[in-house]
């Protein structure tokens, strides 16, 4: 299997694209949920330690810094319009709120930004990943 290594176990693969963006989100393995993504705050891990997945392949570059800085400007737009109109706020006292909440949020979203990106290119098969899903469940297997 390309992207894995030889000794991995079966993985549990996610069953929609959703779920693979929130195990990535949240810090954990998209293809099996079973281990932890980064080993550093934004580094990930080279190998998935519970399925082997190469996790070394991502191109994230970018797009992370991006995703925050777009979420962060829509969340504080609205706040900086109803803190000078509404509060009469000067722009110093505007700035003294906003720049420090706006570094909390952009730095605060970046990890799982990268996760969702490095899950969103793994479910795809983007890049040098093997685009993988889940076996059908057999009718017979089905629950009523």
């Amino acid at each position: 299997m390309h992207g894995t290594t030889p000794l991995s176990q079966p993985a549990a693969l996610p069953h929609r694209l959703t779920e693979t963006a929130m195990r990535g989100v949240r810090g954990r393995c998209p293809r099996c949920n079973g281990a932890e993504l980064f080993r550093k705050w934004l580094k990930p891990v080279d190998h998935c330690r519970a399925c082997g997945q190469d996790w070394s392949l991502h191109t994230a570059d970018d797009f992370p810094p991006y995703i925050s800085i777009f979420v962060t400007g829509h969340l504080l737009a609205p706040l900086m319009i109803m803190l000078v109109l509404d509060f009469g706020l000067s722009t110093l006292a505007t700035a003294a709120i906003l720049i420090p909440l706006a570094s909390v949020l952009m730095l605060g979203m970046l990890q799982p930004a990268k996760g969702a990106v490095i899950a969103y290119q793994w479910w795809l098969g983007l890049g040098e990943f093997e685009q993988e899903r889940p076996l059908p469940v057999a009718d017979s297997q089905k629950l009523p």
